[in-house]
C-alpha cells in the first residue's frame, strides 16, 4: 500500500466502499494503518441488489469497527455520457458535498485499474495529459483523493482478501461485456496477455511516463501563461506568437486549471481558425461542453456557458436588498449606512421614503437594453449614449447585452454600478446608498 498524504489534525480519511472485491482490501488495510477511519458507501440503486449491498457493508464495517456512512444518489439513465460516467459524476459530487476541506478520499483503483483507463483513453485519441491517467494522489476539492492500491494488480488484491478469508459481494456489472471496461476485463486483456504477459504492467507504466511528460508541458504552459494573461484573459496576439503545439498546451493548461472541461484537438483546430485568427473587430465564440471562449478586440475569455441575454426583462426594485437578475446576469448588490429619511425629488414629483433610514425604498425598475439609450453620466457636460461609453470602455458585447439599467421614475439614472447620473449619485452618497454590479462575465476570474 502507498505511503498515506499528510492530514489535518482533525481531518478524516473517507475509504470508498462499495462492498466488491477492491473495496473490501482497501478498508481492511486501512484499518490496520491506524488512520482516522470512516467507510463510506454510495447507493446508486441501479439494481436490484442494491440494498443488499448497503446491509453487508453495514456488517462488514461492524466487524472491522470502522465507522459507515452510506450515501444515496441518483443516476440519470439517458446520460450521454453513459451509465458509467454518469455514477461517476453522481458520486464524486455527492461525496465532495460530505468532505471537510482536508479531509482525504480513499479509493480501491489499481494497476488493473490504470491499464483499462490508458486502454479507454488511447482509443479515444487521448493526448499524453489523458494517457497519464490516474495519479495516486491528486487533488479533490475539498480536500485529496488517494490511491494506495495503484501499484497492486487485482490478483494480489484476490490473494490478499483470500488468505485473510474477507468476504464481498460481486457486482454482475463487471460480468457485463456491453460497459466498456468489462470488455476490456473479459475479451481484450486476455488475449493481449497471451501476446505480451506483462501488457497490463506496461500499459500502467505508459500512464507514469505520461505523467512525468505533463509535468514538463505545465511547466512549460506556466512560462508561457506570463507572458500572454492579462487581466484574467489571454492575449490573442500572444497566443498567436506560440508555435502550434505550445499555443495549445497553454490553452489547455489555462481551461484545466480553472476548472473547466478540456478542449479536445479539434475544437482547438476549430478555435484557431474561427476564434483567434478572426477580424479584431468580430466577437466570436467557441463553445463545448458548459465552457465557453469568447474573443473581444485582442482578449480571449473563459467562462461557463451562457444563457441567452434577458432581453425584454422587466423587474420592479425597492433598492432594499440584493437583487438577482436573470440567469447569467449576476447581482445588484446594495449596501447601506444612511440616515434616518430618504426623499427623492423626480420630474413625477417627490417620493417619500421610508424613515427607517436602512430600510428606506426606492421605487426603482431595472430592464436591459435594447439599443439607443442615453444617459448623462456624473461629471460629464453632455448626454452619451451607451454604444459610445461601452467602446470608449472597451466593454465586450456580451457584457452590454446584460448589464443592468436602473431607472427611477421612467428615467434611466445609472447602469449598473458603473456610470450614475449626477442627481442619482448625490442622491446615494447622501443617504449612504452604493450599488454593485457583480457577475461572472468577463472569464475564470469574474468581476
Amino acid at each position: 500500500m502507498g505511503s498515506p498524504p499528510k492530514l489535518a489534525p482533525d481531518a478524516t480519511v473517507w475509504a470508498g466502499y462499495s462492498g466488491g472485491l477492491d473495496s473490501t482490501v482497501l478498508l481492511h488495510l486501512l484499518k490496520q494503518s491506524g488512520l482516522p477511519l470512516k467507510a463510506l458507501h454510495v447507493n446508486h440503486h441501479l439494481q436490484v441488489a442494491a440494498n443488499r449491498w448497503v446491509d453487508h457493508c453495514r456488517e462488514f464495517s461492524a466487524v472491522l469497527g470502522v465507522p459507515i456512512y452510506v450515501m444515496d444518489v441518483k443516476v440519470d439513465p439517458r446520460d450521454p455520457d453513459g451509465p458509467e460516467a454518469a455514477a461517476r459524476g453522481a458520486r464524486y459530487g455527492a461525496i465532495r458535498g460530505l468532505m471537510k476541506p482536508g479531509d482525504c478520499l480513499a479509493t480501491a483503483h489499481h494497476q488493473d485499474d490504470q491499464a483499462e483507463t490508458v486502454m479507454l483513453r488511447l482509443v479515444r485519441g487521448a493526448g499524453v495529459a489523458g494517457l497519464a491517467a490516474m495519479r495516486s494522489r491528486s487533488e479533490f476539492s475539498p480536500g485529496i483523493l488517494w490511491r494506495p492500491l495503484l501499484r497492486c494488480t487485482r490478483e494480489q488484491l484476490r490473494h490478499y482478501a483470500e488468505h485473510y478469508q474477507l468476504s464481498w459481494v460481486e457486482d454482475p456489472h463487471n460480468l457485463d461485456p456491453r460497459y466498456s471496461r468489462t470488455f476490456l476485463r473479459t475479451e481484450l486483456f486476455p488475449r493481449l496477455q497471451q501476446r505480451w504477459p506483462q501488457a497490463i504492467e506496461l500499459l500502467a507504466r505508459t500512464a507514469d511516463h505520461c505523467a512525468d511528460a505533463v509535468e514538463l508541458l505545465d511547466e512549460l504552459a506556466v512560462r508561457d501563461l506570463q507572458n500572454a494573461e492579462q487581466d484574467g484573459a489571454l492575449s490573442v496576439r500572444a497566443l498567436l506568437s506560440l508555435p502550434r503545439a505550445r499555443r495549445n498546451n497553454l490553452l489547455r493548461y489555462w481551461v484545466a486549471h480553472a476548472g473547466h472541461e478540456t478542449p479536445t484537438f479539434d475544437a482547438l483546430s476549430q478555435l484557431e481558425k474561427e476564434v483567434l485568427r478572426a477580424r479584431p473587430d468580430a466577437s466570436p465564440l467557441l463553445a463545448w461542453g458548459e465552457t465557453e471562449l469568447r474573443r473581444f478586440r485582442d482578449s480571449l475569455y473563459l467562462m461557463p456557458r451562457l444563457p441567452p441575454p434577458p432581453k425584454g426583462a422587466v423587474l420592479e426594485w425597492n433598492g432594499r436588498h440584493d437583487l438577482e437578475l436573470p440567469p447569467g446576469c449576476g447581482w445588484l448588490r446594495v449596501i447601506r449606512s444612511g440616515p434616518p429619511a430618504l426623499r427623492i425629488e423626480s420630474s413625477a414629483g417627490s417620493v417619500e421614503g421610508d424613515r427607517g433610514g436602512a430600510n428606506a425604498e426606492l421605487p426603482l425598475r431595472v430592464v436591459f437594453p435594447k439599443g439607443g439609450e442615453r444617459i448623462k453620466p456624473a461629471g460629464s457636460r453632455y448626454t452619451r449614449t451607451l454604444r459610445n461609453l461601452f467602446q470608449e470602455e472597451a466593454i465586450p458585447g456580451w457584457v452590454r447585452e446584460r448589464v443592468p439599467l436602473i431607472q427611477l421614475e421612467g428615467e434611466l439614472v445609472a447602469v449598473a454600478d458603473r456610470w450614475l447620473t449626477g442627481a442619482f449619485k448625490k442622491l446615494c452618497q447622501k443617504h449612504g446608498l452604493k450599488l454593485e454590479w457583480q457577475h461572472n462575465l468577463v472569464g475564470h476570474c469574474g468581476n
